[in-house]
Protein backbone atom coordinates (compact mmCIF):
# COMPACT_ATOMS: atom_id res chain seq x y z
CA UNK A 1 0.00 0.00 0.00
CA UNK A 2 1.04 3.30 -0.21
CA UNK A 3 3.92 3.95 2.31
CA UNK A 4 3.86 7.17 4.48
CA UNK A 5 7.40 8.93 4.27
CA UNK A 6 8.74 8.42 7.64
CA UNK A 7 6.48 6.31 9.15
CA UNK A 8 8.02 2.47 9.61
CA UNK A 9 5.21 -0.77 8.57
CA UNK A 10 3.72 -2.18 11.41
CA UNK A 11 4.94 -5.60 11.03
CA UNK A 12 7.71 -4.77 8.84
CA UNK A 13 10.15 -6.96 11.12
CA UNK A 14 8.08 -10.15 11.14
CA UNK A 15 7.77 -12.71 8.74
CA UNK A 16 4.74 -15.04 8.03
CA UNK A 17 4.67 -18.42 5.80
CA UNK A 18 1.47 -18.78 4.26
CA UNK A 19 -0.37 -22.12 3.19
CA UNK A 20 -3.61 -21.12 2.80
CA UNK A 21 -5.80 -21.57 -0.09
CA UNK A 22 -8.44 -19.07 -1.29
CA UNK A 23 -10.45 -19.43 1.99
CA UNK A 24 -7.82 -17.98 3.80
CA UNK A 25 -5.66 -15.66 1.75
CA UNK A 26 -6.99 -12.21 2.80
CA UNK A 27 -5.59 -13.09 5.95
CA UNK A 28 -1.94 -13.31 4.61
CA UNK A 29 -2.77 -10.47 2.63
CA UNK A 30 -3.98 -8.18 5.71
CA UNK A 31 -0.70 -9.31 7.21
CA UNK A 32 1.46 -8.35 4.32
CA UNK A 33 -0.13 -5.11 3.78
CA UNK A 34 0.36 -4.57 7.38
CA UNK A 35 4.00 -4.80 6.53
CA UNK A 36 4.75 -8.13 7.05
CA UNK A 37 7.29 -10.76 4.75
CA UNK A 38 4.45 -12.74 3.72
CA UNK A 39 5.87 -15.92 1.77
CA UNK A 40 3.47 -17.85 -0.01
CA UNK A 41 4.31 -21.62 -0.23
CA UNK A 42 2.79 -23.33 -3.41
CA UNK A 43 2.73 -26.99 -4.26
CA UNK A 44 5.18 -27.29 -7.09
CA UNK A 45 3.16 -25.83 -10.32
CA UNK A 46 1.36 -23.26 -8.54
CA UNK A 47 -1.36 -23.05 -6.08
CA UNK A 48 -5.21 -24.25 -7.60
CA UNK A 49 -6.62 -20.76 -6.20
CA UNK A 50 -4.59 -19.72 -9.35
CA UNK A 51 -7.53 -21.01 -11.39
CA UNK A 52 -10.06 -19.24 -10.40
CA UNK A 53 -11.10 -16.41 -12.49
CA UNK A 54 -11.93 -14.05 -13.98
CA UNK A 55 -8.55 -13.18 -15.71
CA UNK A 56 -6.48 -10.76 -17.52
CA UNK A 57 -8.07 -10.06 -20.84
CA UNK A 58 -10.47 -13.20 -20.36
CA UNK A 59 -7.36 -15.48 -20.60
CA UNK A 60 -7.27 -18.39 -18.69
CA UNK A 61 -3.83 -18.72 -17.26
CA UNK A 62 -2.54 -19.22 -13.38
CA UNK A 63 -0.55 -16.58 -14.09
CA UNK A 64 -2.92 -14.08 -14.93
CA UNK A 65 -5.93 -14.86 -12.44
CA UNK A 66 -7.37 -11.79 -11.12
CA UNK A 67 -8.41 -13.50 -8.12
CA UNK A 68 -4.66 -14.65 -7.13
CA UNK A 69 -3.91 -10.73 -8.34
CA UNK A 70 -6.10 -9.44 -5.56
CA UNK A 71 -6.04 -11.78 -2.75
CA UNK A 72 -1.83 -12.45 -2.92
CA UNK A 73 -0.74 -8.67 -3.21
CA UNK A 74 2.38 -7.83 -1.42
CA UNK A 75 3.58 -11.46 -0.88
CA UNK A 76 7.08 -12.83 -2.08
CA UNK A 77 6.27 -16.99 -3.34
CA UNK A 78 8.03 -20.04 -3.40
CA UNK A 79 7.09 -23.44 -4.21
CA UNK A 80 7.28 -26.43 -2.23
CA UNK A 81 6.05 -29.99 -1.42
CA UNK A 82 5.74 -30.16 2.06
CA UNK A 83 4.06 -33.71 1.60
CA UNK A 84 7.79 -34.86 0.96
CA UNK A 85 9.83 -35.71 3.83
CA UNK A 86 12.77 -33.52 2.11
CA UNK A 87 9.79 -30.91 2.08
CA UNK A 88 8.98 -31.06 5.49
CA UNK A 89 12.42 -30.69 6.62
CA UNK A 90 12.73 -27.20 4.51
CA UNK A 91 9.73 -25.85 5.92
CA UNK A 92 10.87 -27.18 9.33
CA UNK A 93 13.47 -24.55 8.48
CA UNK A 94 11.44 -21.71 6.96
CA UNK A 95 9.37 -21.88 10.32
CA UNK A 96 12.34 -21.79 12.49
CA UNK A 97 12.99 -18.19 11.65
CA UNK A 98 9.41 -17.07 10.82
CA UNK A 99 6.41 -15.34 13.23
CA UNK A 100 3.83 -16.69 11.96
CA UNK A 101 2.30 -19.73 9.70
CA UNK A 102 -1.30 -19.40 9.05
CA UNK A 103 -2.72 -22.41 6.68
CA UNK A 104 -6.80 -23.48 5.79
CA UNK A 105 -5.57 -27.72 5.77
CA UNK A 106 -8.46 -29.77 7.02
CA UNK A 107 -8.38 -30.34 10.62
CA UNK A 108 -4.54 -32.73 11.71
CA UNK A 109 -3.33 -32.53 7.86
CA UNK A 110 -0.35 -31.03 9.08
CA UNK A 111 0.24 -33.09 12.11
CA UNK A 112 0.38 -35.84 10.07
CA UNK A 113 3.12 -34.39 7.89
CA UNK A 114 4.82 -33.61 11.07
CA UNK A 115 4.43 -30.28 10.70
CA UNK A 116 1.58 -29.26 13.30
CA UNK A 117 1.45 -27.14 16.23
CA UNK A 118 3.22 -28.95 18.46
CA UNK A 119 6.05 -29.51 15.52
CA UNK A 120 6.59 -26.27 14.65
CA UNK A 121 6.87 -25.06 18.38
CA UNK A 122 9.85 -27.77 19.25
CA UNK A 123 11.30 -25.49 16.09
CA UNK A 124 10.47 -22.22 16.92
CA UNK A 125 8.69 -21.88 20.42
CA UNK A 126 7.72 -18.46 19.57
CA UNK A 127 6.12 -19.54 16.48
CA UNK A 128 2.07 -18.74 16.17
CA UNK A 129 -0.08 -20.97 14.03
CA UNK A 130 -3.39 -19.75 12.74
CA UNK A 131 -5.58 -22.38 11.13
CA UNK A 132 -8.77 -21.16 9.55
CA UNK A 133 -11.48 -23.87 8.55
CA UNK A 134 -14.80 -24.08 8.20
CA UNK A 135 -15.94 -25.20 11.37
CA UNK A 136 -12.88 -25.21 13.83
CA UNK A 137 -10.53 -27.69 14.69
CA UNK A 138 -13.20 -29.50 17.00
CA UNK A 139 -16.81 -30.75 17.20
CA UNK A 140 -18.55 -32.80 15.25
CA UNK A 141 -18.17 -30.90 12.34
CA UNK A 142 -14.67 -30.29 12.12
CA UNK A 143 -13.66 -32.55 9.82
CA UNK A 144 -16.57 -31.78 7.27
CA UNK A 145 -16.06 -30.50 3.79
CA UNK A 146 -17.49 -27.03 3.27
CA UNK A 147 -17.73 -24.64 0.25
CA UNK A 148 -18.47 -20.64 0.81
CA UNK A 149 -22.38 -21.60 0.35
CA UNK A 150 -22.14 -24.31 3.12
CA UNK A 151 -20.74 -22.16 5.66
CA UNK A 152 -22.86 -19.33 5.40
CA UNK A 153 -25.71 -21.79 4.84
CA UNK A 154 -24.83 -23.17 8.57
CA UNK A 155 -24.17 -19.84 9.57
CA UNK A 156 -27.66 -18.43 9.04
CA UNK A 157 -26.59 -15.73 6.86
CA UNK A 158 -28.62 -17.29 3.97
CA UNK A 159 -31.53 -17.18 6.07
CA UNK A 160 -31.93 -13.50 5.88
CA UNK A 161 -31.11 -12.89 2.35
CA UNK A 162 -33.33 -12.19 -0.34
CA UNK A 163 -37.11 -11.58 -0.53
CA UNK A 164 -39.43 -12.73 1.79
CA UNK A 165 -41.39 -14.47 -1.00
CA UNK A 166 -38.64 -16.44 -2.50
CA UNK A 167 -36.55 -18.92 -0.83
CA UNK A 168 -32.95 -17.62 0.73
CA UNK A 169 -30.10 -16.60 -1.84
CA UNK A 170 -26.77 -16.80 -1.08
CA UNK A 171 -24.61 -13.40 -0.68
CA UNK A 172 -22.36 -12.90 -4.27
CA UNK A 173 -19.15 -13.67 -3.33
CA UNK A 174 -17.22 -15.77 -0.31
CA UNK A 175 -17.87 -13.71 2.45
CA UNK A 176 -17.47 -16.71 5.02
CA UNK A 177 -13.77 -16.91 3.33
CA UNK A 178 -13.04 -13.31 3.87
CA UNK A 179 -14.81 -13.06 7.43
CA UNK A 180 -13.03 -15.82 8.33
CA UNK A 181 -9.31 -14.37 7.09
CA UNK A 182 -10.08 -11.25 8.97
CA UNK A 183 -10.69 -13.00 11.83
CA UNK A 184 -7.95 -15.41 11.39
CA UNK A 185 -5.77 -11.85 11.00
CA UNK A 186 -7.54 -10.11 14.50
CA UNK A 187 -6.82 -13.92 16.26
CA UNK A 188 -3.20 -13.41 15.16
CA UNK A 189 -2.52 -10.12 16.40
CA UNK A 190 -3.88 -11.18 19.51
CA UNK A 191 -1.45 -13.78 19.82
CA UNK A 192 1.32 -11.79 18.94
CA UNK A 193 0.49 -9.04 21.62
CA UNK A 194 0.35 -11.81 23.87
CA UNK A 195 3.77 -13.11 22.63
CA UNK A 196 4.95 -9.97 23.17
CA UNK A 197 4.85 -9.86 26.35
CA UNK A 198 5.10 -13.72 27.48
CA UNK A 199 7.56 -14.73 24.39
CA UNK A 200 5.03 -17.43 24.40
CA UNK A 201 3.52 -18.56 20.79
CA UNK A 202 -0.24 -20.41 20.36
CA UNK A 203 -2.07 -22.24 17.91
CA UNK A 204 -4.88 -19.93 16.85
CA UNK A 205 -8.76 -21.78 16.01
CA UNK A 206 -10.72 -20.17 13.32
CA UNK A 207 -13.96 -21.16 12.24
CA UNK A 208 -15.77 -19.83 9.53
CA UNK A 209 -18.89 -20.91 10.21
CA UNK A 210 -18.22 -18.55 13.91
CA UNK A 211 -17.02 -15.55 12.17
CA UNK A 212 -19.90 -15.31 10.03
CA UNK A 213 -22.77 -15.86 13.06
CA UNK A 214 -20.70 -13.19 15.08
CA UNK A 215 -21.52 -10.75 11.40
CA UNK A 216 -25.46 -11.17 12.63
CA UNK A 217 -24.96 -9.46 15.58
CA UNK A 218 -28.81 -9.29 16.51
CA UNK A 219 -30.69 -12.44 15.31
CA UNK A 220 -29.21 -15.15 17.49
CA UNK A 221 -30.02 -12.41 20.64
CA UNK A 222 -33.31 -12.09 18.75
CA UNK A 223 -33.98 -15.89 18.81
CA UNK A 224 -32.45 -16.47 22.24
CA UNK A 225 -35.23 -13.97 23.43
CA UNK A 226 -37.97 -13.84 21.52
CA UNK A 227 -37.79 -17.22 19.72
CA UNK A 228 -38.70 -15.33 16.99
CA UNK A 229 -36.64 -13.32 14.24
CA UNK A 230 -38.35 -9.77 13.70
CA UNK A 231 -34.86 -9.42 11.17
CA UNK A 232 -35.70 -11.73 8.38
CA UNK A 233 -35.58 -12.12 4.27
CA UNK A 234 -36.88 -8.21 3.10
CA UNK A 235 -35.38 -7.97 -0.26
CA UNK A 236 -35.32 -4.25 -1.17
CA UNK A 237 -37.77 -3.74 1.67
CA UNK A 238 -38.90 -3.11 5.19
CA UNK A 239 -41.55 -4.21 7.41
CA UNK A 240 -42.98 -2.92 11.04
CA UNK A 241 -46.16 -3.19 12.52
CA UNK A 242 -47.56 -5.17 9.51
CA UNK A 243 -46.83 -2.50 7.51
CA UNK A 244 -43.97 -2.69 4.10
CA UNK A 245 -42.06 0.00 3.99
CA UNK A 246 -39.68 0.72 0.77
CA UNK A 247 -35.93 0.89 1.38
CA UNK A 248 -34.44 0.47 -2.51
CA UNK A 249 -35.48 3.22 -5.62
CA UNK A 250 -35.06 3.51 -8.79
CA UNK A 251 -33.96 7.03 -9.64
CA UNK A 252 -32.91 9.09 -13.07
CA UNK A 253 -29.99 7.11 -13.11
CA UNK A 254 -29.58 3.90 -10.76
CA UNK A 255 -31.06 3.81 -7.50
CA UNK A 256 -31.09 5.03 -4.50
CA UNK A 257 -31.16 3.76 -0.48
CA UNK A 258 -33.89 5.68 1.08
CA UNK A 259 -37.27 4.99 3.91
CA UNK A 260 -39.92 7.58 4.87
CA UNK A 261 -39.04 8.69 7.94
CA UNK A 262 -41.79 9.32 10.99
CA UNK A 263 -41.82 10.45 14.40
CA UNK A 264 -38.68 11.72 16.65
CA UNK A 265 -35.85 12.37 16.15
CA UNK A 266 -35.67 12.28 12.22
CA UNK A 267 -38.73 13.06 11.18
CA UNK A 268 -38.29 17.03 10.68
CA UNK A 269 -36.50 16.56 7.45
CA UNK A 270 -39.38 15.51 5.60
CA UNK A 271 -41.15 18.62 5.44
CA UNK A 272 -38.12 19.83 3.53
CA UNK A 273 -38.06 17.03 1.28
CA UNK A 274 -41.58 17.59 0.49
CA UNK A 275 -41.17 21.66 -0.23
CA UNK A 276 -38.68 19.89 -2.85
CA UNK A 277 -41.46 17.60 -4.25
CA UNK A 278 -44.19 20.57 -4.00
CA UNK A 279 -41.58 22.50 -6.13
CA UNK A 280 -42.23 20.46 -8.94
CA UNK A 281 -45.52 19.91 -8.34
CA UNK A 282 -45.99 16.19 -6.52
CA UNK A 283 -46.85 15.56 -3.09
CA UNK A 284 -49.40 18.38 -2.43
CA UNK A 285 -51.39 16.40 -0.31
CA UNK A 286 -48.57 15.30 1.61
CA UNK A 287 -48.04 19.39 2.62
CA UNK A 288 -48.95 20.17 6.33
CA UNK A 289 -48.63 16.38 7.16
CA UNK A 290 -46.82 16.34 10.72
CA UNK A 291 -44.29 13.70 10.43
CA UNK A 292 -42.75 13.86 13.74
CA UNK A 293 -46.23 12.57 15.08
CA UNK A 294 -46.88 9.81 13.51
CA UNK A 295 -46.35 6.42 14.64
CA UNK A 296 -45.38 3.36 12.83
CA UNK A 297 -47.72 1.24 14.58
CA UNK A 298 -50.79 3.92 13.64
CA UNK A 299 -50.03 3.87 10.02
CA UNK A 300 -51.66 2.01 7.38
CA UNK A 301 -50.76 0.05 4.15
CA UNK A 302 -52.77 2.32 2.00
CA UNK A 303 -51.02 5.62 3.04
CA UNK A 304 -47.67 4.38 2.96
CA UNK A 305 -48.03 3.38 -0.57
CA UNK A 306 -49.54 6.77 -1.67
CA UNK A 307 -46.77 8.60 -0.24
CA UNK A 308 -44.15 6.17 -1.38
CA UNK A 309 -45.75 5.95 -5.25
CA UNK A 310 -45.12 10.60 -5.07
CA UNK A 311 -41.96 10.53 -3.63
CA UNK A 312 -40.75 7.61 -5.89
CA UNK A 313 -42.01 10.07 -9.05
CA UNK A 314 -39.62 12.74 -7.74
CA UNK A 315 -37.06 10.59 -7.55
CA UNK A 316 -36.62 9.55 -10.68
CA UNK A 317 -36.37 12.60 -12.19
CA UNK A 318 -32.94 12.77 -10.51
CA UNK A 319 -30.24 11.64 -10.68
CA UNK A 320 -28.44 9.94 -7.49
CA UNK A 321 -25.84 12.55 -7.01
CA UNK A 322 -28.30 15.22 -7.21
CA UNK A 323 -30.58 13.72 -4.53
CA UNK A 324 -27.53 12.92 -2.39
CA UNK A 325 -26.60 16.11 -2.64
CA UNK A 326 -29.71 17.55 -2.08
CA UNK A 327 -29.92 15.43 1.34
CA UNK A 328 -26.93 16.43 2.64
CA UNK A 329 -28.40 20.10 2.18
CA UNK A 330 -31.47 18.93 4.27
CA UNK A 331 -29.52 16.40 6.74
CA UNK A 332 -31.89 13.27 5.48
CA UNK A 333 -30.95 10.37 5.00
CA UNK A 334 -31.16 9.38 1.28
CA UNK A 335 -27.96 7.43 -0.47
CA UNK A 336 -26.93 6.36 -3.62
CA UNK A 337 -26.21 2.73 -4.33
CA UNK A 338 -23.05 2.90 -5.85
CA UNK A 339 -21.67 0.92 -9.02
CA UNK A 340 -17.96 -0.20 -9.17
CA UNK A 341 -17.73 2.70 -11.42
CA UNK A 342 -19.08 5.00 -8.54
CA UNK A 343 -16.93 3.66 -6.18
CA UNK A 344 -14.08 4.56 -8.39
CA UNK A 345 -14.72 7.41 -9.51
CA UNK A 346 -15.78 8.40 -5.00
CA UNK A 347 -14.77 11.99 -4.43
CA UNK A 348 -14.82 10.61 -0.82
CA UNK A 349 -12.26 7.24 -1.19
CA UNK A 350 -9.76 10.04 -3.32
CA UNK A 351 -9.24 12.11 -1.13
CA UNK A 352 -7.71 9.66 1.52
CA UNK A 353 -5.86 8.43 -1.68
CA UNK A 354 -7.66 4.96 -0.94
CA UNK A 355 -6.69 3.45 -4.14
CA UNK A 356 -3.20 2.77 -5.36
CA UNK A 357 -1.39 1.59 -8.35
CA UNK A 358 0.88 -1.45 -8.80
CA UNK A 359 2.98 -2.10 -11.65
CA UNK A 360 2.46 -5.48 -13.55
CA UNK A 361 5.78 -5.53 -15.60
CA UNK A 362 5.24 -8.95 -16.43
CA UNK A 363 2.08 -7.65 -18.00
CA UNK A 364 3.49 -4.24 -18.81
CA UNK A 365 0.99 -2.35 -17.07
CA UNK A 366 -0.14 -0.95 -14.03
CA UNK A 367 -3.65 -1.82 -11.73
CA UNK A 368 -5.70 -0.12 -9.43
CA UNK A 369 -6.09 -1.67 -6.16
CA UNK A 370 -7.85 -0.57 -3.41
CA UNK A 371 -5.56 0.40 -0.19
CA UNK A 372 -5.80 0.51 3.17
CA UNK A 373 -8.77 0.70 5.36
CA UNK A 374 -7.50 2.69 8.32
CA UNK A 375 -4.86 4.93 8.77
CA UNK A 376 -2.99 5.64 11.71
CA UNK A 377 -0.64 8.34 13.04
CA UNK A 378 2.54 6.25 13.93
CA UNK A 379 2.77 3.85 11.35
CA UNK A 380 2.01 3.18 8.11
CA UNK A 381 0.94 0.24 5.49
CA UNK A 382 3.09 -2.07 2.95
CA UNK A 383 4.20 -0.67 -0.02
CA UNK A 384 2.19 -2.30 -2.79
CA UNK A 385 3.92 -5.12 -5.08
CA UNK A 386 1.83 -7.69 -7.03
CA UNK A 387 1.45 -10.99 -6.01
CA UNK A 388 4.37 -13.49 -6.62
CA UNK A 389 4.73 -15.63 -10.00
CA UNK A 390 4.69 -19.27 -9.79
CA UNK A 391 8.05 -19.87 -7.19
CA UNK A 392 9.30 -16.01 -8.20
CA UNK A 393 11.43 -16.34 -4.67
CA UNK A 394 12.33 -19.63 -4.97
CA UNK A 395 16.44 -18.61 -5.82
CA UNK A 396 15.96 -15.43 -3.33
CA UNK A 397 15.07 -17.60 -0.55
CA UNK A 398 16.23 -21.26 -0.80
CA UNK A 399 19.80 -19.81 -2.23
CA UNK A 400 20.51 -16.64 -0.28
CA UNK A 401 18.57 -17.17 2.77
CA UNK A 402 19.13 -20.81 3.21
CA UNK A 403 22.22 -21.58 1.35
CA UNK A 404 21.14 -24.22 -1.56
CA UNK A 405 23.08 -24.30 -4.11
CA UNK A 406 21.75 -24.28 -8.00
CA UNK A 407 22.51 -28.25 -8.35
CA UNK A 408 20.55 -29.19 -5.68
CA UNK A 409 17.49 -26.79 -6.07
CA UNK A 410 17.61 -29.00 -9.49
CA UNK A 411 17.54 -31.65 -7.83
CA UNK A 412 14.73 -30.94 -5.63
CA UNK A 413 12.93 -29.75 -8.58
CA UNK A 414 13.28 -32.98 -10.12
CA UNK A 415 12.35 -34.88 -7.14
CA UNK A 416 9.06 -32.47 -7.35
CA UNK A 417 9.88 -31.06 -3.96
CA UNK A 418 9.90 -27.21 -4.71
Amino acid sequence: MAEEKGKPPMLDRYRVLDLTDDRGALCGKTLAELGADVIKVERPGGDLSRNIGPFYQDTPDPEKSLNWFAFNLNKRGITLNIETKDGQEIFKRLAKNADFVIESFKPGYLDKLGLGYKALSKVNPRIILTSITPFGQTGPYSNYNASDLITMSMSGYVYICGDSDRPPVRFSSDQSYYQGSLQAAVGTMIAHYYRELTGEGQHVDVSMQESMVWTLCYAPHDWYILKSLEHTREGPLWKRYGVTYRLIWPCKDGYVCYRLLMAQPGAEVMNDLIASMNAEGLGEDMKGIEWTKLSFAELSQEDINHWEEEVGKYFLRHTKRELHEEAVRQRNVIQPVNTGKDIFESPQLAARDFWVEVEHPELAISITYPGPYFKSTGTSWQKGHRAPLIGEHNEEIYEKELGFSKQELAILKRENVI
